[in-house]
């Protein structure tokens, strides 16, 4: 029971990783050029680290700035501080507060003198900065940063509305700070300590600089990754167009050829495609068009069984039907004969028919082993003279090509199936005596041309003509001699010996006799075997 509990999550592990592929090809280019152009966009979030580093720039400068003013400052007699506070303010953009020991306000820059800076109303300014000051809130949101108290001008003008003057009295240092003015720029505030008597200067500005080249910065940065974007959308899109409808031309057209309900489906071959596409193309357009073959020849191969058959079990039906009614002997025998003439016919169909089908799947799974051509036809020729099956015709075995002989013909050697190549040789000798007159002979030529080993069959019978050469590797080609007995071939040797060739990468074919003389003359050609060494 535990095994089997353990199993069961597998099916849904399987269907799950079927789902994930369940996307099409277009969607999936599409997101994986914008995945990684959303990565650059989030280059974005940096700009937060580009805006506090800006900060403590201006962290320091506002430091320096306060000290070295209230070091001026601190030289300087009452009337003197509230003269240079009225020119530094203006000059630096800044405005200067100067507090005396109690922590009332004695100077203000802009009191003294024209604002250096004003605080911009945001509801004077333009819609696009209102979306600017929303898109600076949404990106401070979505880093998590801490939120900036806003800045506003204190109702009383005391130390005590100015938390930096305290601490800047406290620990007699200078304090640094920001706030947010209302249009979201920042106010820096810097307060230190004037000289020994207790009086404080409080410096601020407002560094609009900061907001503007950050959102510069930004925008600009906005602005390439949506160029970036569109782009690249529109390249996923030619690029899909240029691989997906190709792909959805091709299935569809492999959908109609397998439902097989249109014989004149034309599987597209994209000639004009150089690339893997293309390949693809003419790769299955070639396999549609082998496969229609393979099945045509199926159907017309099912078509010529049914009518070989036909014959003799037509015949076999009658002499059965005709025993019945017979009452004489002599007849009655002669239709028993007819019977089993037919009985023998129908075995010998059906065996060459199964041989014929299958003889492909069996040499697909044949290790093809070397061995040699010469000493191949010896043997046949030796043990079909034993049988006595040539028909009284001498057969004779001779090198073509003025080799070495016969008896050590090692350059005759070939990869193969030995017993399916001797069946070549059978059905071409067969093939021979059946054409060849009585006693006339039949020569077996064998010679070595390149890189090919090459086996002729010749008689001296009618001879082929010229236009049925390639008729009579047909299954179950019917001319045949007139004096041979009804039945005793099939019409599948020449066809079976073919297909066995062509499985071995060689070629057979039906040509005239090389001496002029009357008679038929079958070759075929096998690559020779090359040794390793």
């Amino acid at each position: 029971m535990a095994e089997k509990s353990r199993a069961k999550p597998r099916p849904r592990v399987a269907v799950r990783l079927g789902l994930s592929w369940s996307i099409s090809l277009t969607a999936r280019i599409l997101a994986v050029n914008v995945i990684a152009l959303a990565l650059l966009a989030g280059s974005l979030f940096y700009i937060d680290s580009y805006r506090n580093e800006l900060l403590a720039e201006r962290y320091r400068l506002a430091k320096s700035e306060a000290e070295i003013t209230a070091d001026a400052l601190a030289d300087e007699d009452a009337a003197g501080r509230l003269s240079l506070i009225a020119r530094i303010g203006p000059t630096q953009d800044l405005r200067l507060r100067l507090f005396d020991p109690a922590g009332n306000l004695s100077g203000d820059s802009f009191v003294l003198a024209p604002p250096a800076y004003r605080l911009i109303d945001p509801a004077s300014e333009p819609w696009f900065q209102d979306a600017a000051r929303m898109l600076d809130r949404g990106m401070d949101f979505v880093l998590g940063a801490p939120p900036i108290p806003d800045y506003r001008d204190p109702a009383h003008a005391g130390a005590s509305a100015w938390p930096e003057i305290a601490a800047a009295l406290a620990g007699r240092e200078t304090r640094i700070n920001h706030k947010a003015a209302p249009d979201r720029t920042p106010v820096i505030i810097a307060a230190t300590p004037v000289g020994q008597d207790g009086s404080a200067l409080l410096v601020t500005r407002n560094a609009r600089d900061i907001t503007e080249n950050v959102r510069m910065a930004r925008q600009t940065l906005a602005i390439i990754v949506g160029g970036a974007l569109g782009v690249s959308i529109l390249l996923s899109l030619f690029l899909a167009r240029t691989i997906v409808e190709p792909l959805r031309k091709l299935v569809r057209a492999a959908v109609r050829v397998r439902l097989g309900r249109d014989r004149s489906v034309v599987v597209p071959r994209l000639p004009d495609r150089r690339d893997e596409i293309g390949l693809l193309a003419r790769a299955i357009s070639d396999m549609s068009g082998a496969l229609r073959q393979r099945i045509d020849e199926v159907e017309s191969f099912a078509a010529d069984v049914a009518h070989e058959l036909k014959n003799p079990l037509t015949s076999l039906r009658s002499a059965l039907e005709s025993l019945e009614r017979v009452e004489a002997p002599d007849l009655r025998h002669q239709l028993l004969g007819i019977a089993q003439d037919d009985v023998r016919r129908i075995d010998f169909l059906v065996t060459e028919i199964a041989d014929a089908s299958r003889i492909d799947a069996q040499i697909s799974r044949t290790t093809f082993e070397p061995f040699d051509m010469g000493t191949l036809v010896r043997g046949l020729v030796a043990e079909r003279g034993q049988r006595g099956v040539n028909g009284g015709c001498p057969v004779s075995i001779l090198r073509e090509d003025g080799g070495d002989g016969i008896a050590s013909s090692t350059d005759l050697t070939v990869a193969g199936d030995a017993p399916r190549l001797e069946r070549v040789l059978q059905n071409l000798l067969d093939n021979a005596v059946s054409f060849s007159p009585p006693g006339s002979p039949i020569e077996i030529s064998l010679s070595r041309v390149g890189s090919r080993v090459k086996i002729a069959v010749a008689d001296h019978g009618p001879g082929i003509p010229a236009a049925a050469r390639e008729r009579i590797f047909e299954r179950f080609h019917s001319l045949r001699p007139s004096r041979e007995e009804f039945g005793k071939h099939s019409g599948l040797g020449l066809a079976i010996a073919r297909t066995i060739v062509e499985a071995h990468f060689g070629k057979l074919i039906a040509t005239d006799r090389t001496d002029g003389a009357p008679g038929a003359r079958l070759v075929f050609s096998l690559p020779a075997w090359q040794s390793e060494g």
